[in-house]
């Protein structure tokens, strides 16, 4: 299948215009349309309802969409495996859920690749879903997230704590005094979704709700107000007086897991990419 039909049907479906995807992809509109009205012909189905000024998926347009992704993942995949260095001999990709970056994976990344040596290092940051489904195409190595994931023939790994503290731009603030405080709500898993129901029904509604801890931090700093971050991400911020710990609120303890195949043909790869990991974090 032609990689540039999906890489269209993807922006189009991200865009929701056939104008604004051909402008992304310096394409004539009537090619951006051309393009589709082929996908749909090879397919025999048709993926976009089409309306002025509302172009909206179909339903099998809604399920193209994994495919779309899932193809042109392992295109790109095997386009930088085959080009590999004289130096590299291996490939690891690593899937990483939201938020683990900032809260854990981004102060070891620098270790990670220096010492994989021959190893070429891919990273992408995905939803528990799509890991979930790489690690069972076997296009996905290393899977790094806070909810272990449940796939037969995947081992888990639990690598690390990750510190959640609710901190604030203001300083003595108390739980009890937050009501008229902006709550950023970062998602930062299940089982912080069921702690934050069960011991958190204080907070005020959140004004913003994300799963970024990087938008949330800044959307704190701009327009103030309060949320739970990683201790990482915030310590320096607090030792300098710019951000306050909330009294009265418990840190958040999330783990982070690593999952990966058993059979997988880098396994030696892998086991060395969780002992750096683990290494660092305990050094």
């Amino acid at each position: 299948m032609d990689t540039d039909l999906l890489t269209t049907f993807l922006e189009v479906y991200r865009t929701r215009h056939f104008g604004k995807a051909a402008d992304n992809l310096f394409l004539t509109r009537s090619a951006v349309s051309f393009r589709v009205k082929q996908l749909e012909t090879l397919l025999g189905v048709s993926l976009f309802d089409r309306e002025r000024n509302n172009i909206q998926p179909t339903p099998a347009g809604e399920r193209m969409l994994e495919h779309a992704n899932a193809v042109l993942t392992a295109v790109e995949r095997a386009k930088q495996d085959v080009s590999l260095s004289s130096s590299q001999s291996v490939q690891l990709t690593l899937g990483i859920g939201h938020n683990v970056w900032d809260s854990y994976l981004n102060n070891f990344i620098q270790p990670l690749c220096s010492g994989l040596q021959d190893v070429s290092l891919r990273t992408d940051v995905v939803t528990t879903a799509v890991m979930s489904k790489q690690l069972s195409e076997r296009t996905l190595d290393i899977a790094l997230s806070f909810d272990p994931l449940r796939i037969d023939d995947i081992e888990i790994t639990k690598l690390n704590r990750v510190n959640l503290i609710l901190v604030s731009n203001q300083p003595d603030l108390i739980l009890e005094n937050l009501k008229q405080t902006p709550y950023i709500k970062v998602d930062w898993g299940t089982a912080f979704n069921i702690m934050h129901a069960q011991e958190l029904t204080c907070l005020p509604m959140p004004v913003l709700h994300t799963s970024s801890a990087q938008i949330a931090y800044e959307f704190m700093i701009q327009n103030g107000g309060c949320a739970f971050l990683p201790e990482s991400m915030v310590e320096q911020k607090v030792k300098q007086g710019k951000l306050f710990v909330v009294a009265g609120v418990n840190p958040m303890r999330r783990h982070i897991y690593a999952a990966h195949w058993t059979k997988n043909e880098r396994i030696d790869e892998i086991e060395q990419a969780l002992l750096l990991l683990t290494d660092q974090i305990y050094r």
